[in-house]
């Protein structure tokens, strides 16, 4: 059962209507892993009669899976910012730097470098 005291390190993302809970948690085997949790909120209603509900999505990612979900991530990216309509696109840049593992230094990390024009 979950429980907020497995939490080592948290970060919310603000995104519109969207937070994303970016949650590292401890297993029982004393395992770091990565909860990623998307929550949502819903309106019913209008005016004063209006009534509010968070909808919550999780994905657990594992240590093993990190660079194939990063490389993943990356190309599925890449392939939006390639082939986004003109007109429909942001000015923004991301610049990561992830390392592979703990014992990896930081100049062997994998750098995703994401541009949208």
């Amino acid at each position: 059962m979950e429980n907020e005291k497995d939490i080592v390190y948290s970060q919310a993302v603000k995104a519109g209507k969207r937070i994303y809970y970016l949650d590292v948690k401890r297993n029982k085997r004393d395992e770091l892993f990565l909860s990623i949790t998307e929550s949502k909120k819903i309106t019913t209603g209008t005016g004063e009669d209006a009534t509010f509900t968070f909808e919550k999505h999780k994905i657990f990612l594992y240590q093993e899976d990190f660079t194939k979900f990063i490389n993943g991530l990356s190309n599925a990216i890449s392939f939006i910012h390639q082939n986004q309509p003109e007109g429909n696109v942001t000015d923004e840049k991301t610049d990561i730097k992830i390392p592979l593992t703990n014992e990896t230094p930081l100049e062997d990390s994998l750098d995703i470098q994401i541009e949208f024009e």
